[in-house]
């Protein structure tokens, strides 16, 4: 019998038992080791994650001897223990596989073989002092060295996978992910939504290449509508509102699959109908109002990098780079130079053009202005050739260049990614843990606005953990609020439903909660 102030987080194991994270833990790569197996080692560390532990270092806050009970151990693992043994872990382990059959089985869990997802990145700065590529932190507002991380939820805000790799814009960084998701669902039908900043023919190519259907907002000034808008009565919720919408076929430049654009239109102050935004789609059947309403829906994945940022997904966890020549396109400085001189030999130009028109005004006799007027011309000739000539010149010279041609001792960082990935996909994990908790917490609770941090306030409640050869007991303490105490006694009824076990111990887990 064990007394913990982390006992509320054993409710985890509910989940991880029911999406078969237990046997995925356990299947991990053995590594030669006194204590602590693979699957205490990274059980361990998800639900370390979940009581807040937001780095690796973090870990020596908790109380040992009442952080091993919660993986069965009589004490959790030490820092210089933990941290060896999870690169050893992700050294041999293949992070992509064990990503995609975790999502699978979480996928299955909710029953989603199909249906709606978004993605969106996610810029982690570096404060190093390696040359690692630049990219545009959204937070800070500025370029900074970093990287980044795409990620794809589903409709209620689940992290399905994640891809991480230098910083671009969406258009590019999201196939890789693409190609995650379509194997974690081969054959279901896809829809796919994100921000302005995929909507370029390049991501709407991605998508239809791997046979998914896109959903996002037209970038930039609005294209020309050829139908009158027609208005839509939709419910939401308890509301009936209605939308005025235009519903039409276009071609997308760049693009050659199908593109369906939608207009909203909105009154204005005078009463007439205006147009505010557009929704391109590939979607051909869906109604338009639906499609509408899950591009608006596009916010669960901004709130999960909020909630992520819970688990730590900012910490860069391994300083280990490799130092290659940095091949990256950069602008040309022989054609920026070419640039400064043609615009400097136009100048001259509208120079002698002012000349000869001060010469024709000038208070001066009929002979002279005659005199000095082909000298003014011939300059203005000059120019115009010496413009020409600079032109053909500099059309000859590349626009962009890799950076180690035009500097051979131009370099790039390229930060190792799988000891930090490998991890990533224990905060997800952890992530995802806590949403499910928090939502089937919520439905015996109603309380839309505090439920999640109830949860994650619960995971440092108080328990008794007893250990028989039959069984594994944990007795909750009873909370202070009287709703919270009758919640939990419905959840830990629903959780009984279906035992949960630990990582490699056939024993079933019995939740309670500890009488007056």
């Amino acid at each position: 019998m064990f007394t913990t102030r982390y006992g509320g987080v054993m409710l985890a194991h509910a989940y991880l038992d029911r999406i078969g994270a237990c046997g995925v833990l356990t299947g991990l790569p053995q590594t030669p080791w006194r204590r602590f197996d693979q699957a205490q080692i990274a059980c361990h560390t998800v639900l370390a994650l979940l009581l807040g532990v937001g780095s690796i270092e973090q870990v020596k806050t908790l109380l040992r001897a009442q952080a091993g009970p919660l993986t069965g151990t009589p004490v959790s693992p030490e820092l210089h223990t933990l941290r060896p043994r999870l690169s050893a872990i992700a050294d041999q382990v293949d992070v992509l596989a064990l990503q995609r059959t975790l999502a699978s089985a979480m996928l299955a869990l909710a029953g989603e073989s199909a249906g709606i997802f978004y993605v969106d990145d996610h810029f982690v700065p570096y404060s190093g002092a390696k040359p690692v590529a630049m990219g545009h932190n959204g937070k800070r507002g500025r370029c900074e060295p970093g990287r980044a991380d795409t990620l794809i939820t589903n409709a209620r805000g689940l992290a399905v996978c994640f891809t991480t790799g230098e910083p671009s814009h969406l258009a590019k960084t999201m196939a890789p992910a693409l190609d995650q998701l379509r194997q974690i669902i081969p054959h279901g039908k896809i829809m796919l939504g994100f921000d302005r900043g995929g909507a370029y023919a390049e991501a709407f190519t991605a998508c239809h290449e791997r046979g998914i259907d896109f959903v996002t907002y037209r970038r930039g000034k609005l294209a020309e509508h050829t139908t009158g808008p027609r208005a839509h009565t939709v419910t939401r919720g308890r509301d009936r509102i209605t939308v005025h919408l235009t519903d039409e076929l276009i071609d997308f430049p760049g693009y050659q699959g199908p593109c369906r654009q939608l207009t909203l239109f909105e009154p204005s102050t005078d009463g007439d109908l205006t147009p505010v935004l557009q929704v391109l789609t590939s979607d051909l059947d869906a109604p338009a109002p639906d499609l509408l309403f899950t591009l608006k829906g596009r916010w669960v994945i901004e709130n999960t990098f909020k909630y992520l940022g819970f688990y730590g997904i900012d910490w860069l966890l391994d300083y280990h780079a490799e130092i290659a020549a940095n091949t990256k396109l950069i602008d040309n400085p022989a054609r920026t130079q070419a640039n400064t001189a043609i615009r400097a030999a136009k100048a001259d130009l509208a120079e002698a053009q002012r000349a000869l028109g001060e010469l024709i005004n000038a208070d001066l006799s009929v002979a002279d202005k005659n005199t000095a007027i082909p000298g003014a011309q011939q300059a203005l000739t000059h120019h115009a050739d010496n413009i020409a000539t600079l032109i053909t010149e500099r059309n000859k010279i590349p626009t962009q260049l890799p950076a180690n041609q035009i500097n051979p001792d131009a370099k790039r960082a390229l930060l190792r990614a799988h000891r930090r990935a490998f991890v990533m996909t224990l905060r997800l994990l952890a992530y995802n843990t806590d949403t499910w908790l928090a939502d089937h917490f919520n439905t015996y609770l109603q309380d839309p606005n505090e439920y999640r941090a109830i949860m994650r306030s619960l995971m440092h409640h108080g328990a008794t953990i007893t250990y028989t050869p039959q069984t594994i007991t944990v007795t909750l303490d009873r909370h202070d609020t009287p709703r919270v105490n009758r919640a939990l006694t419905c959840l830990t009824e629903e959780l009984n439903t279906t035992p949960a076990h630990m990582p490699g111990d056939p024993r079933p887990i019995t939740y309670q909660l500890a009488t007056r």
